[in-house]
Protein backbone atom coordinates (compact mmCIF):
# COMPACT_ATOMS: atom_id res chain seq x y z
CA UNK A 1 0.00 0.00 0.00
CA UNK A 2 0.68 3.31 -0.48
CA UNK A 3 1.80 4.70 2.63
CA UNK A 4 -0.10 7.07 5.13
CA UNK A 5 0.87 10.37 4.48
CA UNK A 6 0.14 11.56 8.75
CA UNK A 7 -2.77 12.17 10.81
CA UNK A 8 -5.79 13.66 8.38
CA UNK A 9 -8.22 15.02 12.13
CA UNK A 10 -9.19 13.83 15.28
CA UNK A 11 -13.11 14.30 15.91
CA UNK A 12 -13.71 14.34 19.74
CA UNK A 13 -16.80 14.87 22.20
CA UNK A 14 -17.76 17.66 23.52
CA UNK A 15 -20.70 18.47 26.57
CA UNK A 16 -20.84 21.97 24.71
CA UNK A 17 -20.60 23.00 21.32
CA UNK A 18 -20.14 26.89 22.83
CA UNK A 19 -17.31 26.33 25.84
CA UNK A 20 -15.31 24.40 23.02
CA UNK A 21 -15.63 27.06 21.09
CA UNK A 22 -14.91 29.58 23.27
CA UNK A 23 -11.38 27.28 24.74
CA UNK A 24 -10.36 26.01 20.86
CA UNK A 25 -11.06 30.01 19.70
CA UNK A 26 -9.74 32.00 22.97
CA UNK A 27 -7.19 29.86 24.69
CA UNK A 28 -5.29 27.62 22.40
CA UNK A 29 -5.90 29.93 19.36
CA UNK A 30 -7.05 27.73 16.81
CA UNK A 31 -9.59 28.93 13.65
CA UNK A 32 -13.19 27.48 13.39
CA UNK A 33 -13.01 26.81 9.77
CA UNK A 34 -16.89 25.19 9.54
CA UNK A 35 -19.57 25.26 11.72
CA UNK A 36 -22.15 22.37 10.19
CA UNK A 37 -23.73 18.99 11.63
CA UNK A 38 -22.70 15.46 12.44
CA UNK A 39 -23.90 14.44 8.80
CA UNK A 40 -25.46 11.18 10.66
CA UNK A 41 -27.24 13.01 13.45
CA UNK A 42 -28.56 16.01 12.03
CA UNK A 43 -29.61 16.99 15.72
CA UNK A 44 -25.38 17.72 16.54
CA UNK A 45 -23.67 19.97 15.44
CA UNK A 46 -20.03 19.06 14.16
CA UNK A 47 -17.44 21.92 14.67
CA UNK A 48 -13.91 21.77 12.51
CA UNK A 49 -10.96 23.60 14.15
CA UNK A 50 -7.88 24.58 12.34
CA UNK A 51 -4.78 26.38 10.80
CA UNK A 52 -5.80 29.41 8.98
CA UNK A 53 -6.89 27.66 5.93
CA UNK A 54 -8.08 24.66 7.29
CA UNK A 55 -5.75 22.85 5.60
CA UNK A 56 -5.48 18.60 6.26
CA UNK A 57 -3.83 17.43 8.88
CA UNK A 58 -4.37 20.52 11.35
CA UNK A 59 -7.86 19.83 12.50
CA UNK A 60 -9.56 18.88 15.55
CA UNK A 61 -13.40 18.43 15.41
CA UNK A 62 -15.93 18.22 17.75
CA UNK A 63 -19.43 16.61 17.71
CA UNK A 64 -21.99 17.39 20.84
CA UNK A 65 -24.42 15.07 20.95
CA UNK A 66 -27.29 15.65 22.88
CA UNK A 67 -27.38 14.07 26.58
CA UNK A 68 -24.34 11.78 26.21
CA UNK A 69 -23.00 10.83 29.10
CA UNK A 70 -19.25 11.70 30.69
CA UNK A 71 -16.89 9.13 29.35
CA UNK A 72 -14.85 6.81 31.17
CA UNK A 73 -11.04 6.93 30.69
CA UNK A 74 -9.40 3.68 30.73
CA UNK A 75 -7.76 1.32 27.91
CA UNK A 76 -8.31 0.59 24.35
CA UNK A 77 -9.51 4.14 23.70
CA UNK A 78 -7.65 7.25 21.81
CA UNK A 79 -6.37 8.81 24.76
CA UNK A 80 -4.71 12.05 23.82
CA UNK A 81 -4.74 14.58 21.17
CA UNK A 82 -1.52 15.86 20.49
CA UNK A 83 -1.17 19.57 19.11
CA UNK A 84 2.23 20.76 17.01
CA UNK A 85 4.09 24.26 17.61
CA UNK A 86 6.95 25.76 16.13
CA UNK A 87 9.71 25.38 18.84
CA UNK A 88 10.28 24.54 22.84
CA UNK A 89 9.86 28.83 23.36
CA UNK A 90 6.56 27.95 22.33
CA UNK A 91 5.57 25.54 24.59
CA UNK A 92 6.66 27.85 27.48
CA UNK A 93 4.08 30.51 25.99
CA UNK A 94 1.21 28.02 26.23
CA UNK A 95 2.52 27.19 29.87
CA UNK A 96 2.08 30.65 30.83
CA UNK A 97 -0.74 31.08 28.29
CA UNK A 98 -2.66 28.38 30.84
CA UNK A 99 -1.79 29.54 33.81
CA UNK A 100 -3.13 32.93 32.45
CA UNK A 101 -6.82 31.40 31.46
CA UNK A 102 -6.54 28.51 34.70
CA UNK A 103 -6.19 25.92 31.93
CA UNK A 104 -5.41 21.93 33.85
CA UNK A 105 -1.83 21.32 32.60
CA UNK A 106 1.34 19.65 33.87
CA UNK A 107 4.73 21.34 33.93
CA UNK A 108 6.70 20.74 30.42
CA UNK A 109 8.79 17.61 30.01
CA UNK A 110 10.36 15.39 27.10
CA UNK A 111 8.71 12.49 25.21
CA UNK A 112 11.22 11.08 22.70
CA UNK A 113 13.43 13.66 22.63
CA UNK A 114 10.69 16.22 21.99
CA UNK A 115 9.31 18.87 24.56
CA UNK A 116 6.05 18.15 25.29
CA UNK A 117 3.01 19.69 27.56
CA UNK A 118 0.20 17.82 29.03
CA UNK A 119 -3.09 19.75 29.58
CA UNK A 120 -6.96 19.04 29.59
CA UNK A 121 -10.16 21.16 28.95
CA UNK A 122 -13.74 21.86 30.71
CA UNK A 123 -14.43 18.48 30.13
CA UNK A 124 -11.39 16.03 31.05
CA UNK A 125 -10.42 16.00 27.30
CA UNK A 126 -6.85 15.08 27.23
CA UNK A 127 -4.05 16.87 24.93
CA UNK A 128 -0.49 17.60 24.82
CA UNK A 129 1.71 20.08 22.71
CA UNK A 130 4.89 19.41 20.92
CA UNK A 131 7.26 20.64 20.30
CA UNK A 132 8.31 20.72 16.07
CA UNK A 133 11.93 22.14 16.82
CA UNK A 134 14.74 20.40 15.04
CA UNK A 135 12.46 17.55 13.81
CA UNK A 136 11.68 17.37 9.58
CA UNK A 137 8.66 15.31 8.51
CA UNK A 138 5.41 15.95 7.50
CA UNK A 139 5.02 20.45 6.81
CA UNK A 140 2.66 21.99 9.71
CA UNK A 141 0.10 24.33 8.99
CA UNK A 142 -0.01 27.86 9.15
CA UNK A 143 -0.88 29.93 12.45
CA UNK A 144 -4.32 31.60 12.78
CA UNK A 145 -2.80 35.06 11.24
CA UNK A 146 -6.12 36.79 12.75
CA UNK A 147 -6.28 34.59 16.11
CA UNK A 148 -5.35 35.55 19.56
CA UNK A 149 -1.72 34.00 19.52
CA UNK A 150 1.36 35.35 18.51
CA UNK A 151 2.33 33.50 15.06
CA UNK A 152 5.57 32.49 16.06
CA UNK A 153 4.23 30.38 19.36
CA UNK A 154 1.22 29.60 17.80
CA UNK A 155 -0.51 25.74 17.31
CA UNK A 156 0.19 24.84 13.69
CA UNK A 157 -1.90 21.33 13.31
CA UNK A 158 -1.63 18.00 14.67
CA UNK A 159 0.87 16.14 16.40
CA UNK A 160 1.03 12.64 17.10
CA UNK A 161 -2.51 10.67 18.69
CA UNK A 162 -1.92 8.63 21.66
CA UNK A 163 -3.72 5.22 21.75
CA UNK A 164 -4.09 3.55 24.84
CA UNK A 165 -4.14 -0.15 24.97
CA UNK A 166 -4.25 -3.62 26.40
CA UNK A 167 -2.51 -5.84 24.20
CA UNK A 168 0.70 -4.36 22.58
CA UNK A 169 1.62 -7.06 20.44
CA UNK A 170 -1.88 -6.86 18.61
CA UNK A 171 -1.78 -3.04 18.26
CA UNK A 172 1.78 -3.24 16.61
CA UNK A 173 0.63 -5.90 14.06
CA UNK A 174 -2.70 -3.25 13.46
CA UNK A 175 0.31 -0.58 12.86
CA UNK A 176 3.07 -2.20 10.98
CA UNK A 177 1.03 -5.01 8.69
CA UNK A 178 -2.32 -3.54 8.31
CA UNK A 179 -1.70 -0.20 8.20
CA UNK A 180 2.05 1.48 6.96
CA UNK A 181 3.38 2.69 10.10
CA UNK A 182 6.87 1.95 11.35
CA UNK A 183 7.69 1.87 14.89
CA UNK A 184 10.66 4.48 15.67
CA UNK A 185 10.97 4.36 19.28
CA UNK A 186 10.24 2.85 22.76
CA UNK A 187 10.26 3.93 26.19
CA UNK A 188 9.07 1.91 28.80
CA UNK A 189 5.28 0.93 28.40
CA UNK A 190 4.98 3.69 24.77
CA UNK A 191 5.70 3.39 22.15
CA UNK A 192 6.18 6.11 18.71
CA UNK A 193 5.09 4.68 15.22
CA UNK A 194 5.44 7.07 12.32
CA UNK A 195 4.09 6.63 8.22
CA UNK A 196 5.06 8.88 5.29
CA UNK A 197 7.56 11.41 5.86
CA UNK A 198 7.16 11.07 9.89
CA UNK A 199 7.56 13.92 12.20
CA UNK A 200 4.92 14.97 15.02
CA UNK A 201 2.42 14.91 11.84
CA UNK A 202 2.62 11.68 11.47
CA UNK A 203 2.98 9.95 14.16
CA UNK A 204 1.60 7.73 16.73
CA UNK A 205 2.21 7.11 20.34
CA UNK A 206 0.62 3.95 22.06
CA UNK A 207 0.46 3.55 26.08
CA UNK A 208 0.21 -0.25 26.85
CA UNK A 209 -2.07 -0.38 30.00
CA UNK A 210 -2.48 -3.80 31.07
CA UNK A 211 -4.95 -4.25 34.05
CA UNK A 212 -7.43 -0.64 33.46
CA UNK A 213 -10.91 -1.13 32.74
CA UNK A 214 -11.86 -0.56 29.04
CA UNK A 215 -12.92 2.64 28.37
CA UNK A 216 -16.19 4.03 28.32
CA UNK A 217 -17.07 6.66 25.16
CA UNK A 218 -19.01 9.83 25.85
CA UNK A 219 -18.01 13.95 26.19
CA UNK A 220 -14.57 14.33 27.27
CA UNK A 221 -13.62 10.97 24.61
CA UNK A 222 -12.23 11.06 21.50
CA UNK A 223 -14.39 9.53 18.71
CA UNK A 224 -12.42 8.89 16.05
CA UNK A 225 -8.68 9.51 14.31
CA UNK A 226 -8.49 9.86 10.45
CA UNK A 227 -5.32 9.06 8.53
CA UNK A 228 -4.48 10.99 5.62
CA UNK A 229 -4.96 9.98 1.93
CA UNK A 230 -3.99 11.57 -1.67
CA UNK A 231 -7.45 11.32 -3.14
CA UNK A 232 -10.84 8.40 -3.92
CA UNK A 233 -8.08 6.10 -6.07
CA UNK A 234 -6.40 6.05 -2.60
CA UNK A 235 -9.64 5.14 -0.89
CA UNK A 236 -10.36 2.31 -3.37
CA UNK A 237 -7.20 0.47 -2.45
CA UNK A 238 -7.63 0.78 1.37
CA UNK A 239 -11.42 -0.89 0.61
CA UNK A 240 -9.76 -3.48 -1.49
CA UNK A 241 -6.93 -4.25 1.18
CA UNK A 242 -9.76 -4.57 3.99
CA UNK A 243 -11.61 -6.95 1.78
CA UNK A 244 -8.57 -9.27 1.17
CA UNK A 245 -8.13 -8.74 4.80
CA UNK A 246 -11.84 -9.66 5.76
CA UNK A 247 -12.13 -6.51 7.45
CA UNK A 248 -15.52 -4.69 8.46
CA UNK A 249 -15.43 -1.25 6.60
CA UNK A 250 -17.84 1.74 5.39
CA UNK A 251 -17.06 1.79 2.43
CA UNK A 252 -16.88 4.60 0.25
CA UNK A 253 -18.36 7.58 2.25
CA UNK A 254 -19.07 11.67 0.61
CA UNK A 255 -18.46 13.66 3.39
CA UNK A 256 -18.16 17.22 0.85
CA UNK A 257 -15.30 18.59 2.84
CA UNK A 258 -13.58 15.38 1.70
CA UNK A 259 -14.01 11.96 1.23
CA UNK A 260 -14.06 8.74 3.76
CA UNK A 261 -13.36 4.93 4.87
CA UNK A 262 -13.86 4.35 7.93
CA UNK A 263 -13.15 0.56 9.81
CA UNK A 264 -12.21 -0.33 13.16
CA UNK A 265 -8.87 -3.09 13.37
CA UNK A 266 -8.75 -3.26 17.03
CA UNK A 267 -11.18 -3.10 19.66
CA UNK A 268 -12.54 0.53 20.42
CA UNK A 269 -10.55 2.26 18.08
CA UNK A 270 -12.26 4.12 15.39
CA UNK A 271 -9.74 4.50 12.18
CA UNK A 272 -10.94 6.73 9.19
CA UNK A 273 -9.21 7.32 5.79
CA UNK A 274 -10.11 10.74 4.72
CA UNK A 275 -8.86 12.78 1.36
CA UNK A 276 -6.84 16.08 1.61
CA UNK A 277 -9.36 17.71 -0.69
CA UNK A 278 -11.56 19.44 -1.85
CA UNK A 279 -11.48 21.61 1.48
CA UNK A 280 -13.33 23.78 3.06
CA UNK A 281 -13.02 26.84 1.19
CA UNK A 282 -16.18 26.19 -0.77
CA UNK A 283 -19.59 27.64 -2.59
CA UNK A 284 -20.71 28.68 0.81
CA UNK A 285 -17.83 30.75 2.58
CA UNK A 286 -15.10 32.17 1.47
CA UNK A 287 -11.84 32.36 3.59
CA UNK A 288 -12.65 35.55 5.79
CA UNK A 289 -15.69 34.11 6.75
CA UNK A 290 -15.24 30.26 7.38
CA UNK A 291 -16.61 28.79 10.56
CA UNK A 292 -19.19 32.10 10.77
CA UNK A 293 -22.39 30.34 8.97
CA UNK A 294 -23.68 27.19 9.43
CA UNK A 295 -22.63 25.10 6.62
CA UNK A 296 -24.62 22.43 4.80
CA UNK A 297 -23.04 19.82 2.44
CA UNK A 298 -25.47 20.28 -0.81
CA UNK A 299 -28.11 17.00 0.20
CA UNK A 300 -29.14 19.27 3.10
CA UNK A 301 -29.29 22.42 1.70
CA UNK A 302 -32.93 21.85 0.57
CA UNK A 303 -34.05 21.05 4.47
CA UNK A 304 -32.15 24.15 5.72
CA UNK A 305 -35.12 25.68 7.52
CA UNK A 306 -35.80 22.07 9.53
CA UNK A 307 -32.26 21.72 10.32
CA UNK A 308 -32.06 25.18 11.83
CA UNK A 309 -34.44 24.66 14.33
CA UNK A 310 -33.15 21.68 15.51
CA UNK A 311 -29.55 23.28 16.34
CA UNK A 312 -29.60 26.06 18.64
CA UNK A 313 -27.78 29.43 17.27
CA UNK A 314 -23.92 29.91 18.13
CA UNK A 315 -22.29 33.15 17.10
CA UNK A 316 -19.20 32.32 15.76
CA UNK A 317 -18.90 35.46 13.91
CA UNK A 318 -15.18 36.89 13.90
CA UNK A 319 -14.56 38.52 10.36
CA UNK A 320 -15.92 41.86 12.58
CA UNK A 321 -13.55 41.20 15.53
CA UNK A 322 -10.10 42.07 16.06
CA UNK A 323 -7.49 39.88 18.37
CA UNK A 324 -5.30 41.25 20.59
CA UNK A 325 -1.82 39.35 20.09
CA UNK A 326 -1.02 39.35 23.19
CA UNK A 327 2.77 37.42 24.84
CA UNK A 328 1.97 36.21 27.80
CA UNK A 329 5.24 34.17 27.81
CA UNK A 330 7.25 37.73 27.97
CA UNK A 331 5.14 40.62 28.80
CA UNK A 332 1.54 40.17 28.95
CA UNK A 333 1.59 43.22 26.71
CA UNK A 334 -0.06 43.69 22.93
CA UNK A 335 2.59 42.89 20.25
CA UNK A 336 2.70 42.15 17.21
CA UNK A 337 2.93 38.67 15.19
Amino acid sequence: MKPLKGIHHVTAITSSAEMIYDFFTHVLGLRLVKKTINQDDIHTYHLFFADDLGSPGTDMTFFDFPGVMQAQKGTNEIGKTGFRVPDDASIDHYRARFAHFDVTHREPSVLFGRKVMLFEDFDGQEYFLISDENLSGVPSGTPWKKGPVPDRYAITGLGPVWFRVDDGDAINDVLTHKLTFIKKAHDGALSLYETGEGGNGAGVIVEVTQGADRAIQGYGAVHHVAFRVDDIDDIASWIDALNKGRHRHSGLVDRFYFKSLYTRLYPGLLFEFATDGPGFIDDEEDYETLGETLALPPRFRPHRKEIEKLVRPIDTTRSDKVFTKEDFSVSKKDIRP
